[in-house]
């Protein structure tokens, strides 16, 4: 709450001339009428936010919801029904081009990175994953990393370790695998094969 400090001039007998008293309370008064209009404007501003931020909510959430009715129809709906009539495309009537192929997902999860790049490395596919090497020292090591990188980087080795594989190399490479027939433990690459149709307009 904002506070004002009235200072009023007194005359001789004490008393503070009437038109002296009503000036200064008209002159505060006027402060805080300011001050009212700016915390009303600042409040109007705030609710506009308060209503957008639940439109975008409103929003993300439908769009969320378009997302999965897209991709059940797309994925299941349209697959499935091609599939009954033995065919994998065909044209509407507007000239547009309906086509089925497949796709392929893979993700290795954190219980099974171990055991999934020893089958990497023992069947000669270790290729495929990226190889970081790091070390770690204390504050007052300066000296020991600096002569350990000049030594590793003589030798030709990087100095960092991170053992991963990009999402889009796990995908293309169980996509290969499958297409060419060779045999993988699917299980621990949590490989997922499935139809999805694309729409080309004409």
């Amino acid at each position: 709450m904002q506070t004002f400090d009235v200072s009023v001039r007194m005359d001789a007998d004490g008393d503070a001339p009437v038109h002296e008293m009503a000036g200064v309370f008209e002159e505060h008064a006027g402060a805080l009428s300011a001050q009212d209009d700016d915390l009303k404007s600042v409040g109007e501003l705030a609710l506009k936010a308060k209503r957008l931020e639940k439109e975008i909510e409103d929003l993300e959430a439908t769009l969320e919801e378009r997302k999965r009715s897209h991709r059940k129809m797309v994925e299941e709906a349209i697959p499935g029904r091609l599939a009954e009539q033995g065919i994998s495309e065909f044209k509407m009537a507007d000239g547009s081009k309906v086509t089925v192929k497949a796709f392929y997902n893979a993700s290795i999860n954190e219980a099974n990175k171990g055991a999934a790049f020893e089958w990497l490395r023992e069947n000669g596919f270790d290729d495929i994953i990226k190889n970081t090497v790091s070390v770690r020292f204390g504050r007052n090591e300066g000296g020991l990393s600096d002569t350990l990188v000049a030594a590793l980087r003589k030798q030709g080795y990087p100095v960092d370790q991170n053992q991963k594989i990009e999402p889009q190399t796990l995908k293309a490479w169980a996509k290969e695998m499958v297409e060419r027939g060779r045999p993988f433990p699917a299980d621990l690459f949590g490989l997922y094969v499935g139809q999805r149709a694309s729409i080309k307009s004409a």
